[in-house]
């Protein structure tokens, strides 16, 4: 299976059963799925449950499925719908404030350098700002595939950015 083939052409493939599609579109994607799921959740063995849940999830819709957005755009809801699901299990009640099922992480885990400093940066910010952050330059998912996850206009998007990155840099300089 040739691993430069755009995305779409790959779902066509998988839908007619070709599991070398599968396995390029898996291979393609889990380090990413692996990322957010550990970034969500911060335990390592439950990143790994996700990852494997995500891609069932996913294959599951074969035959049929129609890719009509990116595949990140497509996964993302999977990923943290998933990631909340296994915190629930586990700790049997969960908060909006709760750490674990926002973007950014609390002190407490072990995150690197850079991203315990953004952690820092954010604090005070509303959830959705948190996850625009994370999408945008963790994930590096583009405008219009954040505008789908919001299921807001790419415009209200940039501006939403675009005022998150002036606190941001205001909070820097002041240290």
């Amino acid at each position: 299976m040739d691993k430069h083939l755009p995305d779409i052409k790959l779902v066509e493939l998988a839908n007619k059963g070709e599991e070398s599609a599968m396995n390029t579109l898996y291979f393609r994607y889990r380090d990413w799925v692996y990322g957010l799921a550990f970034r969500l959740c911060g335990d390592k063995e439950d990143a790994q449950e996700i990852l494997q849940e995500v891609f069932i999830y996913f294959f599951n819709k074969f035959p049929g499925f129609e890719l009509r957005s990116s595949l990140k755009t497509f996964l993302y809801p999977a990923i943290k719908n998933i990631t909340i699901s296994t915190i629930r299990k586990k700790r049997k009640v969960i908060s909006l404030d709760d750490p674990a099922a926002q973007c950014i992480p609390d002190e407490s885990l072990n995150w690197t350098e850079e991203f315990r400093n953004l952690s820092e940066y954010l604090k005070g910010f509303s959830k959705e700002d948190k996850e625009l952050v994370c999408l945008r330059f963790y994930d590096e998912l583009q405008l219009n595939e954040i505008s789908e996850v919001f299921k807001v206009p790419v415009g209200t998007i940039k501006s939403r950015l675009n005022r998150l990155l002036a606190r941001l840099r205001e909070k820097v300089k002041k240290g």
